[in-house]
């Protein structure tokens, strides 16, 4: 089977960017699997059609989730493919790793399965490619023993994902990291047993520039944010002019809610506070004169998803503002996602998202049953004003 010919994955291999293809070829010189893996992937290239199944629940002791069973529908081609299962280990926070702790994780997979690793998934866990069914145990038990836990997958939470926040970035409005970690070890039960409708995808973004694509891409995003003002160091914004800088034109028209003015002859910058929607843009652009205000928490969204049964959807705003204190130990944050799980269990459909059972339900109604008040954050459509209006002048009579 290695003599057989791959033109159509070669072709992949063409081009500035670097290619999956190449990763496995590697892989395939020390893994008979990888090495199938090439084979089975170019016949569903030339045929056109996937050859991947599910064939019933695989796991370890005492985890309901973690493992993804996965098996080709052609085992007499591919017998090293019969069964091709994945694992997600749960990844630190923020995705700090020391080296020696990748090549114990290495060392693991090559020893125990394909060699083939995805960091990082989706989800934000480290995905492991491809082993048999009876490695999975030995596998969960040496990555156990280096300190490592499995990842969540099924009808049960998933493992909670930031971005670096305080550990790299200054503009961070709370610490992701610390969050991250605190509600990993807190809902361990929730993690590792599936007991809800479908998956829920928590991610933790320091702010607006939503790194790990919260608002999008997960169930509950938590964004961070402030209530007061802007801080803006007149010295350097006329330093920013000095250099050559166009205020006007590259922030303040730029602005999405025209919350900024710049004054050309005294080369200042101003922020009407309550129009800001704190979208990071001006600062972004003016990192040196611009920063987030003093007082600072995050914003609480609901419902982002892909399509599923209904279409890709965004995170729907259901706390504008909340203090994410560790001194606290987050516990407004868990306290409302408690009262958001049991809602949704007593609600929702079989693998129907918790963005789902709302668009079903109604947002009222979720916020009746949760006992979250109705704010002007939580409109999500329009997003801008749908009345025309016309001067008395140009009406005609």
């Amino acid at each position: 089977m290695a003599e057989k010919k791959t033109p159509k994955l070669d072709e992949l291999e063409n081009g500035r960017w670097p290619s999956f293809v190449t990763e496995i070829k590697k892989a395939a010189v020390k893994n008979e699997a990888s090495k199938e893996l090439l084979h089975l992937l170019e016949r569903s290239y030339e045929e056109k059609r996937g050859h991947w199944k599910h064939g019933g629940i695989v796991g370890v002791k005492g985890y309901g989730g973690g493992v993804i069973g996965r098996y080709t529908d052609l085992p007499e081609d591919f017998p090293h493919l019969a069964a091709f299962h994945t694992v997600r280990i749960n990844a630190p926070s923020g995705w700090f790793y020391k080296t020696d702790s990748l090549r114990k994780i290495c060392d693991i997979w090559e020893k125990r399965g394909s060699g083939l690793m995805n960091f990082h998934g989706a989800t934000g866990d480290a995905i492991l490619l491809g082993t048999t069914t009876e490695q999975l145990q030995p596998i969960f038990d040496e990555l156990s023993e280096e300190g490592f836990d499995l990842g969540g997958s099924g009808s049960d939470l998933r493992s909670p994902s930031c971005c670096v926040g305080p550990g790299r970035c200054e503009y961070a409005c709370y610490d992701t990291l610390e969050a991250c970690y605190n509600i990993t070890n807190e809902f361990q039960d929730e993690l590792h047993r599936p007991m809800w409708p479908y998956k829920f995808k928590i991610k933790f973004s320091g702010c607006a520039n939503d790194c790990t694509a919260a608002i999008a891409r997960s169930d509950c995003a938590v964004i961070g944010t402030w209530r007061d003002s802007l801080i803006i160091d007149q010295e350097a914004v006329k330093a920013y002019v000095a250099e050559g800088f166009d205020v006007q034109t590259v922030v303040v028209d730029h602005c999405p809610t025209k919350c900024l003015k710049f004054d050309a002859e005294t080369q200042e910058l101003s922020v009407v506070a309550e129009e800001c929607n704190r979208c990071m843009h001006c600062i972004n652009r003016m990192p040196k004169a611009i920063r987030p205000g003093k007082e600072k928490g995050a914003t609480i969204l609901l419902g982002g998803k892909s399509t599923i049964v209904q279409s890709a959807f965004m995170g729907w705003v259901i706390v504008p503002f909340m203090k994410m204190e560790a001194e606290n130990d987050f516990e407004e944050f868990k306290e409302l996602l408690r009262n958001i799980w049991e809602w949704w269990d007593e609600n929702g459909k079989t693998r129907e998202r918790i963005g789902e059972t709302i668009y079903r339900l109604g947002m009222s109604k979720f916020l009746r049953d949760v006992g979250l008040p109705a704010v002007p954050q939580m409109v999500y459509r329009p997003r801008a004003n749908p009345y025309v209006f016309w001067p008395e002048e140009e009406i005609k009579k």
